[in-house]
């Protein structure tokens, strides 16, 4: 049995739901299960599973049935969610959560059960997606990246579509991904000769730091920079499987390596997680996921305006991790890029339809871009574009959208990033009010402190038809086939008048 003090294991969990027939009805948990499993070996400690019953068995149409084979008559004498309730709160609480496709999908009906039996939902400590990591780091070589195709692929039988088998395939896939880029890192060039290597994998930090027009950079590489800022040298992509933000500086590679770490230990990353916030896991209408952190801002660096951006000073470089693929920048004249734009009409207010990696509402809106904005950013598109074309097949997805039909009213979508500080979130974004007592006096400026984080204390200031002058930074995204530049908003000034 294992102690419940110890929260070190891994919670691997998966749901199993109706299939909602009609827009706006939901889904109902069906199946719950799940494994421990520990960090350092790999190996299932604990498992639990049950049937749950919906409060509407009318709930589980034949479209649903089809999907896992659970019919109405094999429900209707198991628990209800609030009869198990304590007992996944007490597995998945305070521990670290991995399944295949839980951010999009198990964390958000997971909250959605929790809230609608007026309970908090339990907290993880961080967050191992393996859709949205083997992607990043296996490749397209298995297909569509579905449990079934993966397990396919390396010939672990047919997904069954219930809970407890799919999360002991999920792990026995997660080994498998591991071993195969575990030897692909250790014998690079016989493995990159038969073209095994993962047509994702790319180090760009070496190649070239800008998209021009003038070819790859003559800078030195990484490894020979002593700069305050010196990059790291790649990481072998085993050692990034679990996180790609986290973990110990790599070895230099020009000295005699005697013994390389145990590829399974989850050790380092577990110690790692609990004294480190975890970074969210951007979540865009436009990708299935985002796993790149957001740029940290110094106060030296300066908003422009869109007519301050000269075009051709601005480049493209990436800055790399511990582990893992580097991050994309777009720069100014070396410096990363941030605008400063005022008066933008906000045409759709917030939307809460998209989550972080605990299923928490990620917030954005939608403002019109004026000409010279849209100018400037086309131009930024253009540039990434090429950037990540030249090593990448994903679809790039522009960043000012225009509808068919409504070219003249072109939209951007600003994110709102969140935190997480001690149990809770707060914003990151900083957020003004202007307003004046009456027409003739002046304005005053005043920063919104919110006494929580609370979507609803936000939606009355950005609202359709109000104005925000947006500080804002670009970045690039490289993720699940899907490219394109996301603004973060980093400060929003809202004319309230």
């Amino acid at each position: 049995m294992v102690s419940n003090i110890d929260r070190s294991e891994i919670a691997f969990f998966d749901l199993e739901t109706t299939v909602p027939t009609r827009p706006g009805q939901g889904f109902a948990i069906l199946e719950f299960g799940s494994i421990l499993v520990c960090p350092k070996k790999l190996v299932e400690l604990q498992s639990y599973d049950t049937l749950v019953r919906p409060h509407d068995l009318s709930l589980i149409t034949t479209l649903s049935v089809r999907a896992n084979g659970i019919t109405p008559d094999a429900v209707v004498s198991a628990p209800t969610f609030s009869d198990i309730a304590d007992k996944v709160f007490d597995i998945l609480n305070g521990r670290i959560w991995a399944g295949h496709n839980i951010i999009r999908f198990d964390c958000v009906r997971l909250r959605e059960a929790f809230a609608q039996i007026n309970r908090p939902p339990p907290e993880p400590k961080g967050t191992i997606d393996s859709l949205a990591l083997l992607t990043q780091r296996f490749g397209r070589r298995a297909g569509d990246m579905k449990m079934a195709t993966l397990a396919s692929y390396f010939g672990l039988g047919k997904q069954s579509h219930r809970s407890l088998d799919d999360v002991r395939m999920n792990l026995e896939v997660l080994k498998y991904c591991a071993t195969v880029l575990f030897l692909e890192s250790s014998l690079p060039d016989i493995f990159t000769g038969n073209v095994l290597v993962s047509p994702n994998a790319r180090n760009r930090s070496n190649e070239k730091t800008n998209i021009d027009g003038t070819g790859p950079s003559t800078s030195p590489p990484s490894s020979t920079r002593t700069t305050d800022n010196q990059l790291s040298p790649p990481i072998d992509p085993i050692f990034s499987l679990v996180s790609s933000d986290t973990g110990e500086q790599a070895q230099n590679p020009v000295e005699p390596v005697h013994a390389q770490p145990d590829p399974f230990d989850l050790g380092p990353f577990v110690d790692q997680i609990e004294t480190e916030p975890l970074q969210s896991n951007d979540v865009m209408e436009e990708e299935s996921s985002a796993a790149i952190p957001s740029t940290t801002i110094s106060e030296s660096n300066e908003f422009l305006e869109p007519d301050q951006v000269s075009i051709p000073s601005v480049t493209v470089t990436v800055v790399p991790f511990f582990r893992g693929p580097g991050k994309m920048q777009i720069l100014h004249r070396g410096t990363p890029l941030q605008i400063h734009c005022g008066a933008l009409k906000v045409r759709f207010g917030l939307s809460t339809r998209f989550v972080d990696h605990a299923g928490r509402p990620r917030l954005s809106f939608v403002v019109d871009a004026s000409p010279n904005l849209c100018g400037l950013l086309d131009a930024c598109d253009n540039i990434a574009k090429r950037f990540v074309e030249s090593d990448s097949n994903s679809e790039w997805r522009p960043v000012v959208s225009r509808k068919p039909g409504f070219y003249n009213s072109p939209t951007i979508r600003f994110q709102l990033p969140t935190v997480a500080e001690g149990d809770g979130v707060r914003w990151i974004t900083e957020i003004y009010q202007k307003e004046s007592s009456s027409p003739s006096s002046s304005l005053s400026i005043q920063r919104v402190v919110f006494s929580r984080y609370d979507v609803a204390e936000l939606e009355p200031l950005i609202r359709p038809g109000s104005f925000v002058d947006a500080y804002f930074s670009l970045d690039p995204y490289d993720y699940q086939q899907n490219a394109g530049i996301r603004l973060v908003a980093k400060k929003l000034i809202v004319d309230c008048n």
